[in-house]
């Protein structure tokens, strides 16, 4: 069963502020549906976005 939050109630969960969390929805592509977000699709989809970012090369 997913489990669908409200930006602030996300927001709580994942350190970041509510307009963030919709930010981030937008940027991923996640949708809003009534004025709630599937939180297993947001954390899958921030998850997959922070593992195809390059690492930084040390100098």
């Amino acid at each position: 069963m997913a489990i669908h939050l409200t930006p602030t109630e996300l927001a709580r969960e994942t350190g970041l502020d509510r307009r963030g969390v919709i930010e981030k929805c937008m940027e991923l592509g996640v949708p809003i549906f009534q004025g709630r977000i599937d939180k297993t699709l947001f954390m899958a989809s921030l998850h997959q976005q922070s593992s195809e970012r390059p690492t930084p090369a040390s100098a």
